[in-house]
């Protein structure tokens, strides 16, 4: 199903962008990066080890649910991965749908915790069976 799973993102949903900017700019020391997208507008990006990206929407949210951790599909075939997933009874929160740079969707797990799919735009979002 998730073969060779990498996470690339922990995403927070905040109320105070540049706040959530001064305080992981200022305060950790991160590199925060100010990223605008014509659908999702402003968000924020700090890159921290192994390449695992933080990333901070405006969202209206309360204490639990978030941080979401981001499996990165670096094959593709979103489409193919969640249609895998509800197959096997798993709650599908958000289906597949547009995000910064690419596509995206949320699962829960069996106690409720949100855990999201990413893949880039570059990558196709079907991939098919070699024999169907």
């Amino acid at each position: 199903m998730l073969s060779k799973p990498r996470i690339g993102a922990i995403c927070y949903f905040v109320s105070d962008l540049t706040r959530t900017e001064a305080f992981y700019r200022d305060v950790l020391g991160l590199n925060v990066q100010r990223m605008e997208d014509d659908e999702a507008g402003s968000w924020l990006m700090a890159k921290i080890e192994d390449e695992v990206e933080l990333i901070f929407f405006v969202v209206e949210s309360k204490p639990g649910n978030t941080p979401i951790v981001v499996f990165d599909l670096a094959e593709g075939g979103i489409d193919d991965v969640v249609a895998g997933l509800a197959e096997k009874g798993t709650t599908i929160v958000t289906p597949v749908s547009h995000a910064p740079g690419g596509w995206s969707a949320e699962f829960a797990d069996p106690d409720g915790h949100v855990l999201s799919l990413y893949q880039s735009a570059e990558m196709p979002r079907l991939k098919r069976a070699a024999n169907g």
